[in-house]
């Protein structure tokens, strides 16, 4: 009495293309940030100097852990077993 499983389609996940492209753009903007805080290691007054140097060296830490979030398998992934009265034996 073994039943094929049928995945929901409304569950279905966002297009590969479309989830890497959104983590390359968040990958790129932090990349920008850590490229900005070490310009302003540079040009900042002493106080802030060290503020922005703690953000240059933690950001590509940040980046990637926030650019790898992704595809991961959550409560949306749905199998429908049907219940059928017609089976063969």
């Amino acid at each position: 009495m073994q039943s094929e499983a049928h995945h929901v389609v409304t569950g279905a996940n966002t297009p590969l293309s479309i989830e890497q492209k959104t983590r390359q753009r968040k990958y790129f903007l932090s990349m920008m940030i850590r490229t900005a805080c070490f310009i302003g290691t540079i040009l900042l007054p002493n106080p802030w100097r060290w503020f922005a140097l703690v953000g240059a060296l933690t950001l590509p830490y940040i980046a990637v852990v926030v650019a790898n979030a992704g595809r991961e398998r959550g409560d949306s992934d749905q199998i429908v077993t049907p219940h059928s009265q017609h089976q063969l034996p």
